[in-house]
């Protein structure tokens, strides 16, 4: 059973985060968890400027069904990150385009800007070391990392950034700043 108001309220959020980078076309996953068992997670074939009832299906957390197939393929990390971390409420996983690019010739991100120095200060950025098994290492890394962040976000290299929280809109203001933030920091890069 779909929720429809949180099919509304993800699918507005959703396009605005595609307006900023954070989604691609089909790159991408959302999801909010509906109660102690089940989370609500994009397909994997959605487009995420138009997301609609249809590009949403209900898992539970605990029992792997039919809809497991049809689901993101980030659905079993979104499972891992509810399942361990209480206070996750929505999580959300992109490319967004400027803060991964900075990934791939740093380790950190020392914000400069006032917004990127005052909300995050600095991040570390994971390295996922050999992509070749990644895929199996993926959802306990991810979870593991991301449980002992101070933000709710794991920024991985050369990968995108996951990130959590029990408010949707914090969550979203939060990308917005740092990917602005990391676009700032590129543009200042081509000044030096």
């Amino acid at each position: 059973m779909i929720n429809k108001a949180t099919v509304e309220l993800l699918s507005d959020l959703s396009l605005s985060m595609f307006t900023k980078n954070f989604f691609g076309i089909f790159q991408g996953a959302i999801s909010a968890k509906l109660d102690y068992e089940h989370f609500m997670i994009n397909t994997k074939d959605a487009v995420f400027d138009n997301l609609t009832e249809n590009s949403f299906c209900t898992l539970n957390m605990n029992k792997q069904d039919y809809r497991w197939n049809m689901a993101s393929l980030d659905a079993h990390i979104h499972s891992s990150i509810y399942s361990n971390i209480h206070e996750a409420k929505y999580v959300a996983f992109g490319m967004p385009i400027y803060t991964t690019a900075y990934t791939l010739a740093n380790d950190n991100i020392a914000f400069e800007d006032y917004f990127g120095k005052t909300i995050f200060g600095d991040v570390e950025i994971h390295n996922p070391g050999d992509f070749s098994t990644w895929n199996k290492r993926s959802s306990l890394e991810i979870t593991k990392h991301i449980k002992n962040t101070k933000h709710n976000l794991l920024i991985i290299k050369g990968f995108g950034t996951y990130i959590y929280d029990r408010d949707i809109h914090q969550l979203v203001k939060k990308i917005a700043i740092l990917e602005n933030s990391c676009r700032l920091l590129s543009i200042k890069s081509t000044f030096n």
